[in-house]
């Protein structure tokens, strides 16, 4: 995954207008005040915010437009949720994208980013004499679903809402891939947030994170070598050195003897790794292939000296072991899913970009048929009233006053004058 988002909702924020003041140099714009220090923005910078903010929507979204209640598609492996407080104040149901417009426009709404194995809930029995308007016929409880604290509007072990109306500034969250939890970066057991593997600006540096709570459930993975775990940041260039430049050589018997990691080299973790497509789905070994570990996790799963959150490397997924052991093993512990690469946010958000991209596309496509059905009488007044647009914008910009806030009148003058240059054309 590229970038991995860290907050537990999205939203939208447009400029006003009414606050937006033209600067003279090179028609740069910045919000009305009556300090001069205010920071600018060129309109190029500002169409990019929009479509970074369109994108990230997009990503959250999967591309699901909210067209169609996505009931009828069961429990689907990942998908945008959103928690009606207004209809269930008890924060037991969640809705799809299409319902979360469609049904429950002008609730209270709890953005949930995605859930796994999730069908909507619009309209059920928990939801009383209040129907789904897109989809009425459904089962009256979808017994799969899993719900936490953040169908009511809250997160992380402090249990607090986001945002939170009491704090001065809002913080980063991140998600963990287990319990899907939300948690602030100072409540996930690290005594240094700059332990968090991130680049220079700030950017994750790892694909998934595994909260205290869930790493239990997940010690198996203290099994494979330390590439799987994102690095540590804090470390100095010579403790890595030493870490990549270490033999990578472990016995099953020092295994057996309490060692925390295998040492593997992941190129030999991946060359042992023989798939085939199971029933399930799920890629895993021929149930003659020898696993990668060697040892039998239900005899020898470590035990942790303390829950410890993990940061794990971008995939981290494709190098565990998916022998038929392992995979039973994963299935007994709750988590079978890690081995469906669908369930991934980087799958998630990959399909959503392409999604992303074919609608664009298409509306590209769409614009130049249109372009193309016309005549040329037809296309020359286009391209006449672009260029008409253009010198008026012009015009106006050279002839303002950059100390004066340019208001929606100002706007509708330019219209105006366009709307009499083309009735005064023969």
């Amino acid at each position: 995954m590229e970038t991995q988002s860290t907050n537990p909702t999205v939203g939208y924020n447009e400029l006003d207008d009414s606050y937006i003041q033209h600067v003279s140099d090179g028609g740069r714009f910045n919000q009305a005040d009556e300090a001069d220090t205010e920071p600018t923005i060129s309109i190029g910078d500002y169409l990019k915010a929009v479509e970074e903010e369109e994108l990230e929507a997009d990503l959250v979204l999967g591309g699901d437009e909210g067209k169609e209640c996505t009931y009828g598609k069961g429990y689907t492996k990942r998908q945008a949720i959103f928690s009606c407080l207004t209809c269930t104040p008890d924060g037991n149901a969640g809705v799809c994208t299409a319902c979360s417009l469609s049904c429950h426009d002008g609730h209270e709404i709890v953005e949930l980013w995605t859930k796994r194995n999730f069908r909507c809930d619009c309209g059920n029995s928990k939801f009383g004499e209040f129907f789904c308007k897109l989809l009425a016929n459904k089962d009256v409880e979808n017994s799969e679903n899993m719900y936490n604290h953040n169908f009511k509007g809250t997160y992380c072990t402090c249990d607090l809402p986001y945002p939170d109306p009491n704090a001065e500034e809002q913080v980063e969250m991140i998600q963990c891939c287990i319990c899907e939890d939300w948690f602030h970066e100072e409540h996930i057991g690290l005594q240094d947030i700059d332990k968090i593997p991130k680049d220079e600006e700030g950017e994750p540096q790892y694909e998934d994170f595994i909260c205290q709570g869930c790493a239990v459930v997940c010690s198996f993975l203290m099994y494979y070598p330390q590439t799987l775990s994102a690095p540590d940041p804090s470390k100095s260039l010579k403790e890595k050195a030493v870490l990549e430049t270490a033999p990578a050589v472990a016995t099953s018997k020092e295994l057996d003897n309490g060692s925390s990691s295998l040492g593997y080299a992941t190129n030999n973790v991946n060359s042992a790794i023989t798939t085939t497509e199971a029933n399930t789905g799920h890629a895993v070994n021929d149930q003659n292939t020898k696993c990668i570990l060697e040892i039998d996790l239900d005899e020898n799963s470590p035990l942790l000296d303390r829950n410890k959150a993990m940061f794990l490397s971008k995939g981290w997924r494709d190098d565990i072991c998916k022998c038929r052991k392992c995979v039973d093993f994963y299935a007994k512990r709750g988590v079978g899913y890690l081995l469906d690469k669908e369930d991934s946010i980087a799958e998630y958000e990959s399909k959503a970009k392409q999604k992303r991209d074919e609608n664009l596309q298409k509306q590209e496509g769409v614009e130049m048929k249109f372009l193309d059905n016309l005549g040329h009488v037809e296309k020359m007044e286009i391209l006449s009233g672009i260029a008409d647009m253009k010198n008026e914008f012009r015009a106006f910009l050279e002839s303002s006053d950059p100390s004066k806030a340019v208001t929606p009148a100002d706007i509708q003058q330019v219209f105006e004058n366009l709307a009499k240059k083309r009735k005064r054309m023969p």
